[in-house]
C-alpha cells in the first residue's frame, strides 16, 4: 500500500494551495480518507476526512470554511483545497486511509489510531 501526497510548497498568507494524495495497492473506494498535519514541535492533528463516495465530510474547527476535501474514486486520489491560508497552517500534511466495511461508508474519524495506512507527507509553508 502506498499513499503519496504532493502539491505542497511555500505560499503567502491569504493564498491558496491544493494538495493531492494518490493511492496504490489498496481498494481505494472502500476506504474513508483523511488529511492530517503536524507543525514543528506539535503533535499530529486531524484536518479533514471524507467518506467512501465523497458525500460525507468532516473538518477540524480550525480550518472549517477555508479547506475542502474531495476524492475521485476513478483516479484513486483525494485532494485538499486550501484557501485563505494562515501562517499557523504551516505544517507537514499527511493523507491517511481508514478501512471501513459495508454500513460504515460514512464513519469519519478524527483519531490517528483509526487510520490503517499513511503517506509520507508534504510540507506546506505559509509566510506572513
Amino acid at each position: 500500500v502506498q499513499l503519496q501526497a504532493s502539491g505542497g510548497g511555500a505560499v503567502q498568507a491569504g493564498g491558496s494551495m491544493t494538495l493531492s494524495c494518490t493511492s496504490s495497492g489498496l481498494t481505494f473506494s472502500i476506504y474513508t480518507m483523511g488529511w492530517f498535519r503536524q507543525a514543528p514541535g506539535k503533535e499530529r492533528e486531524f484536518v479533514a476526512a471524507i467518506g467512501w463516495n465523497g458525500g460525507t465530510t468532516l473538518y477540524a474547527h480550525s480550518i472549517k470554511g477555508r479547506f475542502t476535501i474531495s476524492r475521485d474514486n476513478t483516479k484513486n486520489t483525494v485532494d485538499l483545497q486550501m484557501h485563505s491560508l494562515k501562517p499557523e497552517d504551516t505544517a507537514v500534511y499527511y493523507c491517511a486511509a481508514d478501512r471501513r466495511y459495508s454500513g460504515e461508508e460514512d464513519y469519519l474519524q478524527r483519531e490517528i489510531y483509526e487510520y490503517d495506512h499513511w503517506g509520507r507527507g508534504t510540507q506546506v509553508t505559509v509566510s506572513s
